[in-house]
């Protein structure tokens, strides 16, 4: 009896105290729903569930973003779950090789990917803090993980103008100024990337960070919570057409499960919503898609608000959305997750082990060769996706050949990449590597090609049978040079190459660049190879600088050479040998430009080759003393029409004629075309305009004849001219990544990568009028005038950074031109 007195008088106090835990509102002092909460109040709270239910609740650091913002995740469990947290995770994973031990289900919930999306953080705090306290029942078999901010930078760049410029209250009439962003919203990381689009490229460091821990787990079930448009009302499974092939019938079906029961809530409540419609399951670097393509449920959820909604906000019905309401919504989708999971463990298990079980995809093997340096950055990113790949051995395989399309062989060597499918990550290897995704519909949410051949500009088979390959040894390491050689020399074709290139430059050490091939000493060096002299670099600490940099680039080959005298093509002292000028490069941003392709070029620059940039804004863009500069890029935008007024551009243009070079992308060239000084001329669509002999359409179908003149982010085969400076280190074919039907006639002089007449997609979908407009059309073209030049960038080159074969097209453009 008195055993029982005690053991009743020790789990009361435990009982209360689990009751007492603070909710949301309680910790943070105010209502939930009626102020903006902050990273680090956010941050606060977890840490207090985590001190407050430790039995339940473990909370995990997992990174710090770019402005030093933590990265947390929350695991929430039962007590019992959570004393055997590793053995559950150990167990899950072995469903992957066919264990069968593993019977709880794993939830991951991930919040405010995008910044001013800003009810999902809120939300996820609620959302905890019911588990443990009404919703425990829950956790009895099921392990949840929860993100509660995914993009810190973000969120808190978007709380903080809300509670800059909101009323008190707040102002519903959606004219104010408080939902109103400025260009630079919350939506996007430090660097302006969508982390959204970025699960498979991994370029930002809360991308990788983050999918270290995804890897660790591999959930049963992955929600990305999201909002949209103030006037849309929620959106939750199923999703859209078009699924991509290998998303099987049970992630199908299960989607469906889920949102039945997300229905139930949101019909007793007289919630709207939609499923089956606009956000669709193809692209791969989503957070839906993703988790797919790896075994889960991956699904978006979208609750209508985002950063124009604020605190509450007037929608064009005449309703008031507040905070309040897109807490509630997301809360209930949470909830009705888990509460699905735990009602459905055994098939979660057993479908899951079923997606890992070996696959009869078409291709089995995917083999890959070509420049090693592109190679070894292939295989830096199938390392974090944990993809296991080989090195080929000597003989040829046969298969579809990426670089005709067609079938044909190649032969392989110790130096080829093959992957293959057979492997615990096969799906997600066909979804990477396979030539031309299959797709169901062509209205699609995002771009229809990303093959990895094309983006790193390998030549590549890909294989029916099962290519055979030998494990990874040790990455090869050139020996250093000669300390007393006369010069140095080494090759032009990598990015690789080009972050030496900057090193070099950046220590202060000169760098000249051969326009023509040569040959010396037994050794054939390329257009655009960098020849470093001790003539030019005479005194010891600038040679000591450079065999320091020479050794952080073990993999690069550096070549001796004792003359500058060459066997075939131009001496070392030749005209055909020039400086390469450590260009002081200024990027545009602002209004004028998207805020996306800014930061393509700022990350460009500080995390990818490393070289320093200024950044010059639209603002004041008329004060700036352009001959304090030799390059300025301006990126893609929509509002260069009404910025390059007769004032700026006679700035730029007298500029350039003095000797400088402006880099214009994408709608930035429309601005420019048909202006004094500027060569560049739209292409003009050559089909005929339709009569009244046209017979009418039906209303339903615009969308889908709309299709006809778009192009969905498709690959194209294009010519390059490997002659010019801006393709030093190609050859005469490139694969570009083409998102719209811009088109411009060709340039008398300086066409350097150009589509021909044949314009059918390689990958990817282009509607058919869209074909035949882009025929004949530039990509990529320089022009001279006066002293300085213009580089016209078409296409992208950096596109969210994962294009790998297209940026030494703009690393030319600044350092290797005239």
């Amino acid at each position: 009896m008195k055993k029982q007195i005690l053991s009743i008088l020790f789990i009361l106090p435990l009982l209360t105290f689990s009751q007492n835990i603070q909710s949301p509102s309680e910790f943070l002092g105010y209502e939930l729903g009626t102020q903006f909460s902050r990273h680090h109040q956010v941050v606060e709270y977890y840490k207090y569930l985590a001190a407050s239910a430790a039995d339940r609740v473990q909370l995990i650091p997992y990174g710090k973003t770019n402005e030093r913002r933590p990265l947390l995740l929350a695991y929430v469990s039962s007590p019992e779950n959570m004393g055997n947290l590793e053995t559950i995770r150990q167990e899950h994973l072995q469903s992957t090789t066919g264990g069968e031990n593993a019977s709880k289900a794993i939830v991951w919930l991930s919040y405010n990917v995008h910044g001013n999306e800003s009810v999902s953080t809120e939300a996820s705090m609620q959302t905890i803090y019911e588990l443990l306290t009404s919703k425990k029942e829950y956790l009895e078999n099921t392990v949840v993980i929860i993100d509660p901010c995914i993009n810190p930078d973000g969120r808190d760049r978007y709380v903080n103008f809300y509670n800059s410029f909101k009323n008190t209250p707040y102002q519903a009439n959606p004219d104010s100024k408080e939902h109103h962003e400025g260009w630079l919203s919350g939506r996007a990381n430090h660097y302006m990337f969508d982390l959204n689009r970025d699960w498979a490229w991994l370029t930002q460091v809360e991308s990788r960070q983050r999918l270290v821990m995804y890897n660790q787990w591999l959930p049963h079930i992955h929600v990305d919570f999201h909002e949209q448009g103030v006037d849309n009302p929620y959106f939750f499974a199923p999703s859209a057409e078009p699924y991509h092939e290998v998303v099987t019938p049970f992630q199908r079906s299960f989607q469906e499960t889920l949102g039945r029961n997300h229905a139930k809530y949101f019909d007793a409540n007289g919630w709207f919503y939609f499923t089956k419609e606009r956000f669709d399951l193809f692209y791969p670097s989503y957070g839906d898609t993703y988790p797919t393509y790896n075994g889960a449920i991956g699904m978006t959820y979208e609750q209508g608000g985002s950063g124009r909604a604020g605190l509450g906000v007037k929608t064009s019905i005449g309703d008031t959305l507040t905070l309040k309401d897109r807490i509630a919504h997301h809360h209930t989708t949470g909830l009705s997750t888990i509460e699905v999971a735990s009602q459905n463990t055994t098939s979660l298990n057993d479908e899951f082990r079923k997606f890992y079980q070996p696959k009869n995809f078409k291709y089995k093997s995917y083999v890959l060769d070509g420049n090693s340096d592109h190679i070894n950055a292939l295989a830096s990113l199938l390392e974090q996706h944990k993809i296991e790949y080989g090195r080929g051995t000597n003989g040829q395989v046969k298969g579809f050949e990426y670089k005709s399309g067609k079938s044909g062989s190649m032969q392989m060597n110790s130096n080829s990449l093959v992957v293959s499918t057979n492997q615990a990550k096969g799906t997600m290897v066909k979804v990477l590597f396979e030539p031309d995704a299959a797709l169901s519909d062509s209205l699609t949410y995002d771009i229809t090609a990303w093959s990895m051949p094309y983006a790193y500009g390998l030549d590549a088979i890909a294989s029916n049978s099962i290519v055979k390959s030998v494990p990874i040894q040790n990455k090869h390491s050139y020996p250093k040079p000669a300390a007393d050689s006369y010069a140095y020399v080494t090759d032009w074709n990598s990015m690789e190459d080009a972050r030496f290139l900057a090193q070099l430059l950046n220590a202060g050490i000169k760098v000249r660049t051969s326009h023509l091939p040569f040959s010396l000493e037994g050794n054939t060096f390329s257009r655009g190879s960098l020849i470093i002299t001790r003539a030019d670099n005479p005194d010891s600490a600038s040679m000591n600088r450079f065999f320091e940099i020479i050794s952080k680039f073990p993999q690069k080959e550096v070549t001796s050479v004792s003359t500058g005298f060459v066997d075939k093509g131009k001496d070392f002292g030749s005209s055909e040998v020039k400086m390469i000028h450590p260009s002081k490069v200024a990027v545009l941003s602002g209004e004028p430009t998207s805020s996306l392709s800014f930061g393509e070029v700022w990350h460009f620059f500080e995390q990818q080759l490393n070289y320093p940039l200024t950044v010059l804004d639209a603002d004041y863009f008329r004060r700036v003393d352009l001959s304090e500069y030799d390059v300025l890029v301006l990126p893609n935008g929509r509002g260069y029409r009404s910025f390059l007024d007769d004032g700026v551009l006679s700035k730029i243009k007298g500029w350039i004629e003095s000797g400088g070079r402006l880099v214009a992308m994408g709608n930035a060239i429309t601005a420019l075309e048909g202006k004094e000084g500027f060569g560049i001329k739209a292409r003009e669509n050559s089909k005929e305009e339709g009569g009244n002999d046209e017979e009418p359409g039906l209303y339903e179908d615009m969308q889908r004849e709309r299709m006809k003149n778009q192009i969905t982010g498709a690959i194209f085969k294009t010519r390059v001219d490997p002659t010019h400076p801006l393709a030093f280190g190609y050859g005469d074919t490139y694969f570009s990544l083409k998102l719209g039907n811009s088109r411009y006639e060709y340039l008398k002089y300086g066409t350097v990568a150009y589509l021909e007449e044949n314009t059918r997609p390689m990958s990817g979908f282009a509607g058919s009028e869209a074909q035949k407009m882009i025929a004949n059309t530039l990509v990529f073209g320089v022009e001279n005038n006066g002293r300085g030049q213009v580089v016209y960038m078409v296409d992208n080159p950096l596109f969210r950074g994962f294009w790998e074969n297209g940026k030494l097209f703009f690393v030319n453009a600044l350092f290797m031109l005239d």
